[in-house]
């Protein structure tokens, strides 16, 4: 059994998977901090100062705090606001993947091109067969008369 755990370890794709959950998760606090930092109050300052990790709905009577902190310790709130929020960060996130995707994409189709004039400009190399085919009549015709 431990060879076999070896083995499946030893295997590309699990070791690609652990990278990209690490890197994804480095990636996720960007993408946080980006939205959270810079983009969500720029959205503020354009909106009038809106802040949306404030905004609630108290799901009972005793809820009248003002921040979102302190109305979760006085009864049970709707965080839409944190909602609006993680739907941004995703939105964020989807589009620079999008844009990663779609530069690999140009990327790929540029090698690709280039690929395709590179195989223009060499001649196919011949068959195995004709190229001994050829090889012998070379040598045949390198013969001195009546041998």
């Amino acid at each position: 059994m431990l060879n076999e755990f070896k083995a499946f370890i030893a295997r590309g794709n699990v070791m690609d998977l652990a990278v990209g959950v690490i890197i994804g998760g480095a990636f996720g606090g960007i993408v946080k901090s980006l939205t959270d930092d810079v983009i969500m109050p720029i959205v503020g300052a354009v909106f009038g100062g809106f802040d949306f990790s404030n905004y609630f709905i108290g799901l009972s009577s005793n809820v009248n705090a003002q921040t979102l902190g302190a109305a979760r310790q006085q009864g049970a709130v709707l965080a839409y606001g944190s909602f609006i929020t993680v739907l941004i960060n995703f939105l964020i996130l989807a589009w620079i993947i999008f844009l990663m995707v779609k530069g690999v994409n140009a990327l790929q189709k540029q090698v690709d091109k280039q690929l395709k004039l590179k195989a223009k400009e060499e001649p196919a190399a011949p068959p195995a067969d004709v190229a001994l085919l050829t090889e012998i009549r070379d040598l045949l015709a390198k013969r001195p008369a009546g041998v």
